[in-house]
């Protein structure tokens, strides 16, 4: 990636940073490629770059091959589908559920971008932690 998506990795990881390590007992670390965020075991959002094609199924789902940025979270099966029915700049990345891919663009919608974060969490995490969480989409 050129030097202005090392800074588009490097301002997409602070913001989700932000959001998924205010949530109760969650955990950043470096995932196979890119960042992770995660409840105990689960991941509950993913920042990777797209490069060259690879990583080889996020590049397929999101039909290109790179540069992009993306972001994975989960969601209930009612709200992925409704966000994959939009389509572009969600993908859905197939053999992974309900886990759907935001391509986020030159300017991302941070706020948007934060209820998938936090929604993904309360669908990952215990339904003890999961209720200490205000969700955004909840008001």
């Amino acid at each position: 990636m050129s030097a202005v998506d090392d800074r588009a990795l490097a301002e997409a990881v602070r913001r989700v940073t932000a959001v998924a390590l205010a949530l109760p007992e969650a955990h950043e670390e470096d995932a196979w490629v890119g960042v992770r965020w995660r409840i105990r075991q689960q991941t509950f959002a993913h920042v990777l770059p797209i490069r060259a094609g690879r990583p080889e199924g996020h590049a397929r789902a999101a039909g290109t091959d790179g540069p992009a940025l993306m972001l994975t979270v989960r969601a209930e099966p009612d709200e992925a589908a409704l966000l994959l029915a939009v389509g572009v700049p969600f993908v859905a990345l197939p053999h992974w559920g309900t886990m759907v891919g935001l391509l986020l663009a030159e300017s991302p919608d941070w706020d948007e971008v934060a209820e998938l974060v936090t929604d993904s969490y309360c669908v990952q995490a215990p339904r003890r932690l999961a209720a200490l969480v205000d969700r955004p989409s909840a008001g």
